[in-house]
């Protein structure tokens, strides 16, 4: 870890359980193993490996930042994957042994980002493929984990190179292509030199999407930006046809060449084609949501997947040439995380466009709210079970039924600026809501009718987080403005002002309610008495960026916090020390939960993924607020 105290770094590790989620911008980052019963894909700074048959999931984790790439040995033994990271600093590529899921090595050479790694036909090297500041091609020897040579990847007069493929016979032959290049590459191995060879297009000049190699290395083919696909001798590095006439709309991003020299195409439209013959002609094709970015085959390919842009992974059988959608996610940040009361089996999360309940023990969609164009700022489980109540960037404060999430009631114009937060009190018959503008407003729910009751005016900028104590007399508002007020929700009064040189994003009551806890952009979390709305202590929350989010034990022993340094903290509440730090993230953390009966933690990101971690064993060292 980058940025840790020292106190952290003897933290305990949380163990990471499941995480809905994958990041379908990488090209070609979804891959069937050659085993037949994993897929592998990237999401955020880990590489998860999933059980087809079981939906179980195992992952592999060590990268610093975003993985770029990934890449399977055509022999399933190795995996290796590359990172982002800052500019002028190395970026990793890391191997693995697949069955041990552990770390073999750490390559460092490329700067800046890794574009593309590809084995060797049998496992003898790993070529890789530096980003646009790089512009460099090494070739690393896979036993001795060493590099055995590099050269720029482009001539002087070409552009980047942004793609790499190795030989399917030969392990001392690989292809580059990228803007109007491709290449041809010998490796030398007695005088450790790389000797390419331009392929000639003749008049055509195209920006290369995809390529894929024939399995007898023959010829291979490249997708273009343009929508074409052209086929090239790989022994005499000449062009000999390309089609089909009516080209793919926005481009072919992803190719996947099967047994009988048919061709299967992947576009930018989201559509998926199965091409004939050196005309390419299209005999059947379907329609996925989102580009295309990742084509892989199970076996030989009588199914086979496709990952889109939008997040979305497909199966498709290739005999009946139909898609079923396995796997689903947020394609935008992650705005909100909730359990309805009692329950760890469902939990509710929303962003732009939708709300989702998912189903834990299997991590899959149970139920989706689709409001186009709108963004769902936050949510609340009614505590009857009844509704799902949520706040929504037009103003409008929206309720759904939980089951069948039909349209219960619209509560239009809540606030001027947007609803940016909510909250239900447990007697089910009102709702706080706060908005963008700083309002507090309290609305009576009855059967039919919902009444606005009072409007509170003292915060001055939005309200980031509401929590309303058990007996509902009273509640305590976070704002960006740098006060958190306490309000008497029976007399509609304040009691209380908590002022600090910050913008208080979470805030939350210990559950004995005479105390209360705060974080925001100045990284600090506070103790405060409820009472009087004096600080009791602060404690250095993280070292870079905001805390976001903060969730409490029922028993008030132990809280969790998470934001923009990605990791997920857990704290002892009495001796406010970091007790364990969850690792996976890559985009800034939300908003995190621990779910009743303290089975897990759920935390959910700017990147629209969302980690399950174990709740770890820890003592139970009873409640009992902190000491002044």
């Amino acid at each position: 870890m980058a940025t840790a105290t020292p106190e952290e770094r003897e933290a305990g590790r949380l163990e990471l359980r499941a995480a809905i989620g994958f990041n379908g911008h990488i090209a070609s980052g979804l891959i069937c193993h050659p085993d037949n019963k994993h897929l592998l894909y990237p999401l955020g700074c880990t590489v998860v490996i999933q059980d087809l048959a079981s939906k179980k999931q195992s992952f592999l984790q060590g990268h610093t930042n975003n993985v770029s790439c990934i890449v399977v040995s055509s022999s399933g033994n190795y995996v290796a994957s590359g990172q982002v990271t800052f500019m002028g600093f190395k970026a990793d590529i890391i191997l693995w042994d697949f069955q041990k899921k552990e770390l073999l090595a750490r390559l460092s050479l490329h700067k800046g980002k890794i574009e593309g790694l590809a084995f060797s036909p049998n496992d003898l090297y790993l070529v890789s493929l530096g980003g646009r500041d790089d512009g460099s091609v090494v070739v690393w020897d896979v036993p001795r984990r060493e590099a055995v040579c590099g050269s720029p990847a482009s001539a002087r007069s070409a552009g980047n190179v942004t793609i790499v493929q190795c030989s399917a016979c030969r392990d001392e032959m690989f292809i580059t292509a990228g803007v109007e290049t491709i290449r041809v590459w010998e490796l030398d191995l007695p005088n450790r030199k790389l000797r390419p060879t331009e392929c000639q297009t003749g008049q055509l000049r195209r920006v290369i999407t995809s390529l894929k190699i024939a399995d007898d290395d023959n010829y291979f083919y490249v997708g273009t930006s343009t929508g074409d696909v052209l086929k090239v001798n790989t022994r005499n590095k000449l062009m000999t046809d390309f089609g089909p006439q009516k080209k793919f709309s926005l481009g072919v991003t992803a190719l996947l060449l099967l047994k009988t020299g048919d061709v299967i195409v992947g576009t930018g439209g989201g559509t998926v084609a199965l091409c004939k013959g050196s005309n390419y002609k299209v005999m059947k094709n379907i329609q996925v949501q989102g580009g295309v970015t990742s084509l892989t085959r199970r076996g030989q390919g009588h199914q086979f997947f496709v990952g889109t842009n939008t997040c979305q992974i497909y199966r498709v059988n290739y005999a009946a040439f139909k898609e079923e959608l396995i796997t689903t996610c947020h394609r935008e940040a992650v705005h909100d995380v909730v359990f309805p009361s009692g329950t760890s089996d469902l939990f509710a999360t929303c962003s732009k466009d939708d709300i989702r309940v998912w189903h834990t023990p299997e991590n899959r969609e149970l139920l989706r709210i689709v409001i186009p164009n709108m963004t769902c700022y936050a949510i609340e489980f009614m505590r009857d079970g009844k509704s799902i109540i949520s706040a929504w960037n037009d103003g409008k404060i929206r309720a759904f039924m939980p089951e069948s999430g039909r349209e219960k009631y619209v509560i239009n114009n809540a606030h001027s600026l947007g609803v940016t937060a909510i909250a239900a009190t447990n007697d089910c018959k009102r709702i706080l809501s706060g908005g963008g503008e700083g309002q507090v407003r309290l609305w009576a729910i009855g059967e039919k009718t919902q009444k606005l009751e009072v409007v509170l005016k003292e915060h001055i900028s939005a309200v980031s987080c509401i929590k309303i104590k058990k007996n509902d007399k009273e509640c305590v508002t976070a704002s960006l403005d740098g006060t958190c007020i306490i309000w008497d929700i029976g007399r509609f009064t304040r009691k209380q002002m908590i002022l600090a040189n910050t913008l208080f994003k979470c805030v939350c009551y210990h559950p004995e309610e005479y105390q209360l806890i705060t974080s925001g952009t100045d990284r600090k979390i506070g103790y405060w008495e409820v009472y009087d709305g004096s600080a009791i202590r602060d404690l250095e929350g993280s070292l870079s960026g905001s805390i976001n989010g903060m969730d409490i034990t029922s028993d008030g022993a132990y809280f969790v916090t998470g934001g923009d340094d990605h990791l997920v903290k857990m704290w002892d509440y009495n001796e406010g020390t970091v007790t364990h730090i969850g690792v996976g993230h890559s985009g800034n953390i939300t908003r995190l939960k621990i779910c009743p009966g303290k089975k897990y933690i759920v935390s959910v990101s700017a990147d629209g993924a969302i980690l399950l971690w174990k709740y770890p064993a820890v003592p139970d060292t009873g409640t009992g607020a902190a000491a002044s």
